[in-house]
């Protein structure tokens, strides 16, 4: 049997409620998420609740395509999002297994296509 465990996160950022600088639905710390690294990303709410997860081979720009995109999984649920957490993970086949693991294990609720728990 293969035993999975969840990675550390490497970074985490906060959404902001009055932030002073400018921000994207409250977030302004995004130069801290590295531009050129591989890794998944996983966004929160207030509750701690899972939302969704994602993988990119360049974490930046895809956290930030989620906010910007108007075909994003979650662009109707932005402003639920309060925390997101990033782990830097350069191998593809790594990424996968994590993001597909990572959706099934907590039960990302926007996640469909890689759901096995319905």
């Amino acid at each position: 049997m293969i035993e999975i465990t969840i990675p550390t996160p490497d970074i985490t950022i906060k959404k902001k409620d009055h932030p002073e600088l400018s921000n994207i639905y409250g977030f302004t710390d995004f130069h801290l998420i590295p531009r050129d690294k591989g890794g998944i990303f996983m966004f929160y709410n207030d509750d701690n609740e899972l939302l969704f997860v994602g993988k990119a081979r360049k974490l930046r720009p895809r956290v930030k395509k989620h906010f910007e995109d108007s075909v994003s999984v979650i662009k109707e649920h932005r402003h639920e999002v309060t925390k997101i957490e990033v782990c830097k993970i350069e191998e593809p086949v790594d990424r996968e297994i994590y993001e597909t693991y990572i959706v099934n294990e907590l039960k990302a609720k926007y996640n469909i296509d890689k759901a096995f728990f319905k």
